[in-house]
């Protein structure tokens, strides 16, 4: 991308805050809407996995990324700063829960957490 800016030289215009904020960001939410259409579709009929992922970053913050998998593959979805509570089973389970309804998934849901060499088993049903 670089390479082809600077082939173009020093008459680019670059878009304005505007653009980038409004038309720019929606045309991008509107392609991202598409490809995510198979998957949801795919989620619906052949079921998937929600996984999550937790890890410190360099500011000590503790993040926790929600992703949803398929036979079409792996699609990050959410990503929420978590450092302002406890990670226990009960609150991690909340998120989770929250996280399923907002991918509206209808269906029952088993949820497997590994956490300390515990296996918990819960199950949602929406």
């Amino acid at each position: 991308m670089i390479e082809a800016i600077g082939r173009y030289g020093t008459g680019l215009k670059p878009p304005s805050y505007y653009e980038m904020r409004v038309p720019l960001l929606q045309k991008e939410l509107n392609y991202t809407n598409n490809l995510l259409k198979g998957h949801k579709e795919s989620w619906a009929t052949h079921g998937c996995s929600i996984m999550s992922d937790a890890w410190i970053d360099r500011r000590r913050r503790s993040i926790i990324n929600f992703m949803v998998n398929c036979s079409l593959g792996t699609i990050f979805v959410k990503s929420i700063d978590a450092s302002s509570f406890v990670k226990s089973e009960d609150e991690i389970y909340d998120l989770l829960e929250k996280f399923v309804k907002i991918i509206y998934l209808k269906m029952t849901i088993i949820l497997i957490m590994m956490n300390d060499f515990v296996v918990k088993f819960y199950c949602f049903d929406f």
